[in-house]
């Protein structure tokens, strides 16, 4: 076998992808060993806190080896994939699973002219990092024990110096911990030696099962109750990606900004009329005409004439930001869990183009190809629960934003509209707001401008 030099290969690394994330879950390989890749060339799917975005390789050459498989959550700057760089001496294919465990290269030069693709991706040789663990180091193994280490590197399921533990999922390791099951005394099952949630499950039931044994001393203080569950009967799905960046921003909004929400109830019917107008409008034509876009039109206006609620507060510099342009944020609910993409400059919009804009919004969030920086920079949200046939709610501010309009159910309700009772288009609005830098007197005129352009559209003309 031909040795590869220390040279040719090259380590790429988990990029921040999304300023500032410290993690990703690879979702899709689109490369295997023995695969050859270009510069630019997309070898991988990955799902950060705020999006899925794909990566490109930054050189050529051909795929030594994958470092995690698929479903494995990768701190940000940990290499991924290993590449024999273009041009280097290439080694001949191993016989099996087996790959060749290259020395960790000594002080390589960087190669010149090479800018990263995106924030974090590196181009320069480094060996492959793991997350630290407890328990001493332990050396590179011999050339004999090199298929059984690299299997389990490819596998994602530990560094070379932790290759005597258990191989287990952080989920099952917690199961086992929760269960008192010692890892180490388990068979494992699943491919790759790895310990599976069934193994530790079943390692648990004869020990459940088994009668206490008579004390002879004094009794001892009652054990804690042993957290299980029936795996028949419940699933538990790993906190990650959207999910635990939407969880942890909600839970420091709420216990960080004081919220008020106030509601008003609406007759709509005049703007339900002009919705059905502008769908024949011909400057109109092809874009997507809603109330939601109505609202959002009114929602700006009231801005206008009430700019100290765009704003947001700065704890560390205790200064209140007043923005002078408006990020509209729209709460689109997607196969990945909420998330919250902006119109960038909304303010300065006219209504065909914030139709287009909030379609291409609403398109690229079903379609799970919403940017990180699309998520970012908000000002003021907007939450449309009324498609699900909801009347309001109370909702929680975006962090860093000072504003949050819910919209509720569009519904044909008994109304008295000059002097007599009639069936007219109503709704609810909720509007929440940061009590520390938006007053209640403020917070109250927003919500009554918002309503009263949507009652008489036709402000939309003399108040924009």
């Amino acid at each position: 076998m031909t040795t590869m030099t220390e040279a040719s290969v090259r380590e790429f690394k988990m990029p921040d992808v999304g300023e500032g994330l410290t993690e990703a879950e690879i979702l899709k390989w689109y490369v295997q060993p023995g695969d050859t890749v270009t510069d630019g060339q997309v070898v991988c799917e990955v799902e950060t806190a705020k999006a899925a975005v794909e990566l490109p390789i930054p050189y050529d050459g051909v795929v030594r080896a994958l470092h995690f498989p698929e479903g494995t959550t990768v701190d940000v700057g940990t290499s991924i994939i290993a590449v024999a760089v273009a041009g280097a001496a290439a080694p001949e294919a191993p016989a099996g699973p087996a790959r060749a465990v290259p020395e960790q290269p000594k002080d390589e030069p960087k190669p010149e002219g090479r800018q990263p693709v995106l924030v974090g991706y590196g181009v320069a040789t480094s060996s492959t990092k793991r997350r630290p663990r407890k328990g001493p180091e332990v050396t590179v193994p011999a050339a004999a024990q090199v298929a059984q280490v690299a299997q389990a590197e490819l596998n994602g399921h530990g560094a070379v110096a932790d290759r005597t533990r258990p191989l287990a999922k952080p989920p099952v390791r917690k199961l086992a911990k929760d269960l008192g099951v010692d890892l180490a005394t388990i068979t494992p099952s699943g491919p790759d030696g790895v310990i599976t949630r069934e193994d530790v499950h079943a390692a648990a039931t004869p020990r459940t099962a088994e009668p206490a044994a008579p004390v002879a001393t004094a009794p001892a203080a009652p054990p804690a109750p042993v957290a299980s569950y029936d795996t028949a009967r419940e699933t538990r799905v790993p906190v990650k990606g959207v999910r635990k960046a939407t969880a942890q921003a909600m839970v420091g909004s709420a216990f960080t900004a004081p919220h008020v929400t106030e509601f008003v109830t609406v007759d709509v019917t005049r703007t339900m009329k002009l919705v059905e107008e502008l769908k024949h409008d011909k400057e109109m034509q092809g874009l997507r005409v809603n109330p939601l876009l109505l609202i959002a039109k009114a929602l700006l206006v009231a801005i206008k004439r009430n700019p100290d609620v765009n704003a947001s507060w700065d704890e560390a510099g205790q200064e209140i930001v007043r923005k002078h342009y408006v990020n509209l944020g729209i709460a689109a609910a997607t196969p990945r869990g909420l998330i919250v993409p902006n119109i960038k400059d909304a303010h300065d919009k006219t209504l065909p183009q914030l139709a287009q804009a909030l379609g291409e919004l609403v398109t690229t969030a079903r379609e799970g190809k919403t940017s990180p920086a699309a998520m970012q920079g908000g000002t003021v949200t907007i939450t449309n629960v009324g498609v699900f046939g909801v009347d309001t709610g109370t909702p929680i501010l975006n962090p860093g934003e000072s504003a949050i309009l819910a919209v509720g159910a569009i519904k044909l309700q008994p109304w008295v509209h000059k002097g007599k009772v009639k069936p007219r288009q109503v709704t609810t609005l909720a509007l929440s707001f940061d009590h520390r830098l938006v007053d209640g007197e403020l917070g109250s005129k927003v919500l009554a401008d918002i309503a009263a352009v949507l009652e008489q559209p036709k402000r939309l003309i003399t108040w924009a």
